[in-house]
């Protein structure tokens, strides 16, 4: 019962935060994209700290293995937890996100403005080219662009589901990609309201570097996050 209590008392808190914070970014519609960057941020730092109230914390392991400059981001995709948590992680971040989430009102308009890069599923070898070359645009300005290959949120422990999408990026985009594995859906289970206590662990792997052949890179990344992320978890569930 008291879990119960604890993810309510989260929730109603994380949605006034993002309200808030919401109209304390509306002055960056009139500055340049860095400063919605920096608002999200902290958007980001205030949620890891509203959720102590639910008992979870987090750690990250292998920030150091993160290069500077322009880079893809390869992130597991288990809960929303990493859409706000992995954005202080990175200088001048970039998501790829859906197309639809740019139409909603306020938050849309303001991934509009950070510049973030849209994908249009539905239109297949279209939207790949599309997001082919906004990417390029932002990594020419030094943006780490984080992109989550399944696609969408997957429960911990499920089957992966990797697109191919992340290997054409990289394939085209000549830079370094960095793995990430995590286990946030241990604790942030997805489609609940219910927070489970415990640490989020996040692990930063060594980046593979430009140059791999499509197919030996897709296998390569799938083999990589797929095996950190199940010894997190493991980790996870020795310890509760």
């Amino acid at each position: 019962m008291l879990n119960v209590v604890r993810s309510i008392v989260f929730n109603v808190l994380f949605y006034l935060s993002t309200a808030l914070w919401l109209i304390i970014a509306l002055p960056t519609f009139f500055l340049p994209y860095r400063a919605i960057l920096e608002v999200a941020k902290a958007w980001g730092r205030t949620n890891l700290v509203l959720l102590r109230v639910a008992g979870i914390d987090y750690e990250v392991r292998g920030r150091n293995k993160i290069p500077s400059g322009p880079l893809i981001v390869a992130a597991k995709h288990q809960s929303a937890w990493e859409t706000f948590a992995l954005l202080p992680l990175f200088d001048n971040p970039v998501f790829i996100v859906k197309r639809e989430l740019q139409w909603i009102p306020i938050f849309g308009w303001l991934m509009i403005k950070g510049r973030m890069v849209p994908v249009d599923r539905g239109a297949r070898s279209q939207a790949l080219n599309a997001m082919t070359e906004r990417a390029r645009v932002e990594l020419a300005r030094g943006r780490q662009l984080i992109i989550f290959p399944e696609g969408t949120r997957r429960p911990a422990g499920a089957e992966p589901r990797y697109k191919y999408g992340v290997a054409h990026l990289y394939a085209a985009e000549g830079v370094p990609c960095v793995p990430i594995a995590l286990n946030s859906g241990l604790f942030w289970p997805r489609r609940s309201i219910r927070r489970v206590p415990g640490t989020v662990l996040v692990e930063v792997l060594d980046p593979i570097q430009p140059g791999l052949d499509k197919d030996v890179f897709f296998k390569q990344l799938q083999h990589e996050i797929e095996s950190a992320t199940a010894r997190l978890i493991a980790e996870a569930k020795s310890v509760n």
